[in-house]
């Protein structure tokens, strides 16, 4: 090796020592300091606005699961229209109606909360809503297709 690519190898290496310095103290000191200013986890007890509407939109989508279940069980039962012929079809709006109201406000608050499970933002409430809502949007939707299968003429 020449003297001339010693030295190129030489000024190469400070090159990159001063590029990663600059990149440790420059580029990453402001995430340091963003991720000290961030808010302390929700104590456990805390009810939050987040948590509230997952709360809310979990409750509406269990609602709606098990209303769509029980028309798509028993379509004769409770959720029928009432005129004897026992479709279901109350049943079914009212679950869709929940698990969509319920996949509404869980996805909102999916997409509203800062950081990740466990701090208090009520994530996990929210994806339990939507996976629930989604269950319910299911089980209405069968109902309903199944109503419109049994009351067609023949």
């Amino acid at each position: 090796m020449s003297a001339s690519g010693a030295v190129e190898t030489v000024r190469r290496g400070v090159a990159a020592a001063g590029t990663a310095l600059f990149g440790v103290f420059a580029l990453a000191a402001p995430a340091a300091a963003h991720a000290s200013v961030q808010p302390a986890a929700a104590d456990v007890y805390t009810m939050s606005a987040g948590r509230l509407g997952a709360a809310t939109a979990a409750v509406l989508a269990l609602i709606g699961v098990i209303v769509g279940g029980l028309a798509l069980a028993r379509p004769a039962g409770r959720f029928g229209t009432g005129s004897g012929s026992g479709s279901g079809r109350l049943g079914a709006f009212v679950a869709l109606a929940a698990g969509l109201t319920g996949t509404a406000l869980g996805g909102l608050v999916v997409a509203t909360s800062e950081g990740g499970l466990g701090t208090g933002n009520g994530l996990g409430g929210a994806v339990v809503a939507v996976v629930l809502g989604l269950m319910s949007l299911v089980l209405g939707g069968t109902v309903l297709a199944r109503s419109r299968r049994t009351a067609r003429p023949s």
